[in-house]
């Protein structure tokens, strides 16, 4: 799994946003906002990695019970699949 092109993760104080940039812009003219785990997912899925590189990350990232941080790694993913922004 991979995000798109056309779209960038930046922190504006203190709050996490992603923009559509360039062509992306024209079909995707929304911002979204992240919590700071929303933006480490982001920037994992920036990466190009599979579902369980993601909880591994995450496990090693946060202090966080494994099947809770299954059942947030896939609720994100769902959100950003039916946004259409992964590849």
């Amino acid at each position: 799994m991979k995000i798109k092109d056309g779209f960038i993760l930046r922190e504006v104080a203190k709050n996490y946003v992603v923009v559509a940039v360039g062509s992306a812009a024209k079909d995707f003219n929304c911002i979204i906002s992240l919590n700071e785990t929303g933006a480490f997912l982001w920037k994992q899925l920036e990466k190009d990695v599979t579902e369980e590189q993601l909880l591994n990350a995450m496990l090693n990232e946060y202090e966080v019970e494994e099947d809770i941080a299954k059942k947030d790694i896939k609720a994100f993913i769902e959100k950003v699949s039916k946004a259409n922004l992964l590849k």
